[in-house]
C-alpha cells in the first residue's frame, strides 16, 4: 500500500517514512501543503498522514480542498495543536483520525492500520487465499497449509501486489508503484530479485512469468 507524509518538520517526515517502509509501506514524503495536495491530488494513495501547520497551505485547507474534488482518500491529521476545538475543526474538514504530537510510534502505526481496515469493504475479510496460500495483509503473516512462511516487509509486499489480484497479469510498472517510492530510481530489474526469494519460499510454480507482460499469482 502506498502511503504519503506531508510534514515540514523534515527530521520527523523521515523517522516515519523510514518506519512505515519498515511495515512494508510504500512512503512518499513531501514538506509543505500545495505539494502535499497537488501529489494526493494526481496520485493513488491508500491513506495521507497530514500534519496541519504547514508552509504554503495549512492541512484544514488541504483536506478540505480534497474532500471538496471528491478525493475520499484516509486522513490521518497530525498538529502539535492540544484541544478539543482543534480536533473537531480537523474533523469537520473531513480528516478521519487525528494525532496529537508528541505521539507514540507505535501508536500512530495502530491508527494507520485501523483506518486502512475501515476503508476496507465492510465485512471483507483481511486474509486473501490462493489455493494452499493464505495472505493475512492486516497482521502481514502468510501461510502455506498449516505452516508460516517468513517473509520481509518487501516480499511480503510483492507478494500482496499479486494476491490482490490472483490469476491477473501484474506488470512490474506497477509493482514498483505499490511496493517502492516515487522517488525511487534505481533498476525496476529489482523486482525479480524479489520474486526469486518468493518462489524459494512459496514453491517454483507459484509465481509464473508472462513474458513482457508481468507476473501472474497461481493456486500451487
Amino acid at each position: 500500500m502506498r502511503l504519503l507524509i506531508v510534514e515540514d518538520e523534515k527530521r520527523l517526515a523521515v523517522s516515519l517514512a523510514k518506519g512505515l517502509t519498515a511495515e512494508g509501506f510504500a512512503v512518499d514524503v513531501v514538506h509543505d501543503g500545495l505539494s502535499g495536495l497537488h501529489l494526493a491530488g494526481d496520485r493513488a494513495y491508500d491513506l495521507v498522514v497530514l500534519d496541519i501547520m504547514l508552509p504554503g497551505m495549512n492541512g484544514y485547507r488541504v483536506c478540505a480542498a480534497l474532500r471538496a474534488a471528491g478525493n475520499d482518500v484516509p486522513i490521518l491529521m497530525l498538529t502539535a495543536k492540544d484541544g478539543e476545538y482543534d480536533e473537531a475543526e480537523g474533523l469537520d474538514t473531513g480528516a478521519d483520525d487525528y494525532l496529537t504530537k508528541p505521539f507514540s510510534y507505535v501508536v500512530l502505526v495502530a491508527r494507520v492500520k485501523a483506518l486502512l481496515r475501515r476503508r476496507a469493504s465492510p465485512g471483507a475479510s483481511p486474509v486473501l487465499r490462493v489455493g494452499g496460500l493464505a495472505v493475512d495483509t492486516s497482521a502481514r503473516r502468510v501461510f502455506r497449509g498449516e505452516d508460516e512462511v517468513a517473509l520481509t516487509a518487501k516480499e511480503f509486499a510483492v507478494l500482496e501486489q499479486l494476491a490482490v489480484r490472483a490469476g491477473q497479469v501484474v506488470g512490474k510498472p506497477e509493482i514498483l508503484e505499490h511496493v517502492w517510492d516515487f522517488a525511487y530510481d534505481g533498476d525496476p530489474n529489482i523486482i525479480e530479485v524479489y520474486i526469486s526469494a518468493l518462489r524459494r519460499k512459496l514453491g517454483a510454480t507459484t509465481i509464473q512469468t508472462v513474458r513482457g507482460a508481468g507476473y501472474r499469482l497461481v493456486t500451487p
